[in-house]
């Protein structure tokens, strides 16, 4: 019998920025919210399924508007998992990475701008999509 392969290709219409600060991801929700007037909010763990069927859990928050979405993930796993996994695996070092998806080619700029102006933001970097393995987590 023949065999048939599905194959599916993605749209990557999303920029993702790493982001390095000290703080809980709660406490850096907090201050994107009053830097960038936005409402992030908690949402539900993010549960990826890495390779070897090793399993972490991601704390996340994400602000929908008309005209754009931002998405605040924690780059390393909750406290309770005992595995060292990241989501960016090629970026460990980063804490956190903020997803942004907008019309507006210019906001990516804005929006670096406002994060470094954060005191507790020590480091914000733009993340090139074609230097993940791994960018389908963030499709959903």
């Amino acid at each position: 019998m023949k065999k048939k392969r599905l194959e599916i290709e993605y749209s990557y219409d999303f920029e993702l920025i790493g982001i390095i600060s000290p703080l809980k991801g709660y406490k850096i929700a907090w201050e994107i919210n009053n830097w960038l007037d936005v409402k992030l909010v908690r949402e539900p763990d993010l549960q990826v399924t890495f390779k070897k069927n090793v399993e972490a859990t991601f704390s996340y928050y994400s602000y929908h508007s008309e005209a754009s979405v931002l998405k605040l993930f924690r780059n390393k796993p909750i406290e309770s998992d005992q595995n060292r996994s990241v989501l960016v695996s090629e970026f460990p070092h980063y804490d956190f990475i903020l997803l942004n998806q907008s019309d507006d080619p210019d906001k990516s700029n804005r929006l670096q701008e406002v994060l470094r102006n954060i005191p507790s933001v020590e480091l914000v970097a733009f993340i090139p999509l074609s230097a993940l393995k791994a960018k389908d987590y963030f499709i959903f």
